[in-house]
């Protein structure tokens, strides 16, 4: 067996003169502990060293890091911080009536409790806030921002874009830049606009408009197929017209033509009468009617013998059943104010159309109807009326006709003159195609009056 190295005398030899070097193990000490911090060897941690269970336990060694950080982290759990909050604002101090004392301080024995009287604690000192904000954070911001209403205000986020212009040197600037250019309509557009707005407004109900004279052939049908077709080119629902004249009446000739109303199935309103009970929907009212394009007409009678029998109360039943499907009826009542179903036109009528001409006699009668309204009980209507004057014969320049218009103009809510044009003065068709720009402007006219009129 060799023999140690302290005793190897060749091994001491090799040494002489050389720093011993220190054993590890004559580093330790009596207690088995280390002596020298450079061992290498990392202290011992202890998880809890307070915990009374390990009181008197040898230190357990780590050998690695990740082992003593997790027992550092066993012995301090981690705690989680309230996040700061605002301290409310102090309420404003509650003044003390005045007695005329002041308030002394009292010290020594004077402090002592009073009989009867509990002491008075000192208040409490107010906490210190953790935190204090010196400026809003950007969630404050958005919880103090109102939210944009996306459904009601879209332009906050989308430009309005101008409505094409039509025609004159915007609408050329418009064409010849290809839309780049776009100035918006020019101010008589933006008033042919605003026509179209008050003629297409949405209505709750079913309204009526008598259209009457007491002169024929001064404008009446021809004013109610230029108002009706303007009514059915501008608004959503179809509009219905009603030849109510006993007279053997022509509306329905004039919106359609001769021609095509002869070669159509002969209905007139006396064959609705007839079957009314039997009408229970739009697809069964159809068969006695004629349509103009999207204007509903129910034809008059033409057989002189029962032309004049239609009674008030027949043409209340007429205007029910029509109520039902239309939101907009025109009633075309002939000449004269007092034949038999006049009353019951009058009494379902929510306005009037009084139709005028520049002659003489026209411009009186129209006067002489206003007053025949005012004095049997309809003072609203002959109040709310809409003179029309149609320039039907193209009267000679002797004719003053601004005075026509300021005599009637005072005397109802809205006067609108019709100038001549061939399309209405020939008695035949009716067609919004061949009228005069100013002829149909004039319709348009009339037609929005109409609807401003139905509250």
């Amino acid at each position: 067996m060799p023999d140690p190295a302290d005793k190897n005398e060749r091994a001491n030899a090799q040494d002489a003169g050389q720093p011993q070097p220190r054993r590890r193990r004559d580093l330790r000490r009596a207690d088995g502990k280390l002596t020298d911090a450079r061992t290498g060897t990392m202290p011992a941690v202890t998880p809890n060293p307070s915990s009374p269970a390990d009181a008197g336990q040898p230190a357990a060694r780590r050998t690695s890091w990740a082992e003593a950080a997790a027992a550092a982290d066993a012995a301090s759990p981690i705690t989680h911080v309230p996040a700061p909050t605002r301290r409310p604002a102090k309420p404003p101090a509650t003044p003390q009536p005045e007695t005329g004392q002041q308030d002394v301080p009292e010290s020594g024995a004077a402090t002592q409790a009073r009989p009867g009287v509990e002491p008075s604690l000192p208040p409490a000192p107010e906490a210190a806030p953790a935190f204090r904000r010196v400026r809003p954070t950007t969630a404050d911001v958005i919880a103090d921002t109102p939210m944009p209403d996306f459904i009601s205000s879209p332009g906050l986020f989308v430009k309005e874009q101008k409505p094409r212009p039509v025609g004159g040197i915007r609408g050329a600037i418009y064409s010849l830049t290809g839309g780049a250019l776009n100035m918006g309509p020019g101010p008589k557009q933006r008033q042919e606009d605003e026509l179209g707005r008050r003629i297409s407004r949405q209505l709750q109900g079913s309204y009526n408009t008598a259209i009457l004279s007491l002169k024929g052939g001064i404008g009446k049908t021809s004013t109610t197929v230029g108002v009706g077709l303007t009514l059915a080119e501008f608004r959503g629902d179809a509009p219905c017209a009603i030849d109510a004249n006993p007279d053997s009446g022509d509306l329905v000739e004039r919106a359609l033509g001769e021609g095509i109303y002869q070669q159509a199935s002969p209905r007139t309103i006396t064959d609705l009468l007839r079957n009314i009970d039997t009408v229970d929907s739009l697809t069964a009212l159809a068969r006695y009617m004629h349509h103009a394009g999207r204007l509903h007409l129910i034809a008059g009678e033409q057989d002189p013998e029962v032309s004049d029998s239609l009674t008030a109360a027949e043409y209340l039943q007429i205007r029910k059943l029509i109520s039902n499907y239309y939101s907009v009826a025109l009633t075309d009542c002939g000449t004269g104010v007092t034949h038999n179903a006049m009353s019951g036109i009058l009494q379902s009528a929510d306005n009037l159309v009084i139709a005028a001409g520049y002659a003489v006699s026209g411009a009186k009668r129209a006067r002489s109807t206003l007053h025949w309204l005012a004095s049997h009980g309809y003072e609203d209507l002959a109040r709310n009326a809409i003179v029309v004057i149609t320039d039907k014969d193209e009267v000679s320049s002797r004719v003053d006709k601004d005075a026509i218009e300021e005599h009637l103009s005072g005397i109802c809510r809205q006067l609108i003159a019709v100038p001549h044009d061939r399309g209405v003065a020939d008695g035949d068709l009716v067609t919004l195609d061949v009228l005069k720009p100013e002829t149909r402007r004039a319709y348009k006219e009339i037609a929005a009056a109409i609807v401003d009129g139905y509250q």
